[in-house]
């Protein structure tokens, strides 16, 4: 491979992290949104080395001639041009159902003392913080109150469904899922953001490891997708 396609393929790849993460919200389908500053860097880091390539090799042009133009550099780079055009052109959906599906929900640990519920309701809660409180709050506090949680919905056996959401630390490939098993409301297609009220379905004894991280639903509403979908976070409104 001669230097200048190299050059190039630098310089798609810059074009390609300015793309999602400059110009489109695309980056957040696979880091936090605290990434997006370091992979802004990045694109423009790559997109300056690949632009200074160029312009050093048209400096040593009559130099290669003299050698016969040949270059030292490996074909392995090519493999540089797939993530280019993935980014630029086909960018891969978010995780999701499929992804939450294939894993464990991910263990919650509560370390201190619960405080006292606000009497707002239906309370809203994020699936840690009511996961947590079924199976650890010894005051059980949660019982008898109406919840109010969003996520998106992962299909299981037989009809049945999960509230989840997906976490990320850092990116997707430390991605770890929560999830809240509902009872009763339609079936809706995976992936489909919704937000539920409902009540803590009985099964086992409330604050222990017995009671089952589950919710008797009342309401189930449709809503949009969050701007940052990656965050266990409160239902709007």
């Amino acid at each position: 491979m001669k230097r200048s396609l190299q050059a190039g393929l630098l310089v798609l790849c810059g074009l390609g992290l300015l793309h999602v993460s400059l110009f489109t919200d695309l980056c957040l389908r696979y880091v936090k949104e605290g990434m997006r500053l370091p992979l802004i860097a990045s694109g423009v880091v790559l997109l300056v080395l690949g632009i200074a390539s160029v312009v050093l090799d048209r400096a040593e042009e009559a130099d290669e001639h003299h050698h016969h133009g040949h270059s030292g550099v490996p074909r392995v780079t090519w493999l540089l041009l797939l993530p280019a055009l993935s980014l630029l052109v086909y960018a891969p959906p978010a995780l999701g159902a499929y992804t939450a599906a294939r894993q464990p929900a991910k263990a919650v640990v509560h370390d201190s003392d619960f405080d006292p519920l606000p009497r707002t309701s239906p309370l809203p809660m994020t699936l840690s913080d009511f996961t947590s409180r079924v199976r650890q709050d010894r005051g059980q506090a949660i019982k008898g109150r109406t919840i109010r949680m969003t996520g998106f919905v992962t299909p299981g056996d037989g009809g049945s469904w999960e509230l989840t959401r997906i976490i990320l630390n850092c990116c997707a490939a430390d991605a770890q899922s929560v999830k809240v098993r509902i009872h009763g409301g339609p079936a809706l297609p995976a992936n489909t953001w919704v937000t539920v009220t409902g009540t803590w379905h009985p099964g086992g004894t409330l604050g222990t490891g017995s009671a089952q991280v589950g919710l008797d639903a009342r309401t189930v509403t449709k809503v949009p997708r969050p701007a940052n979908g990656y965050q266990d976070a409160l239902p709007l409104g």
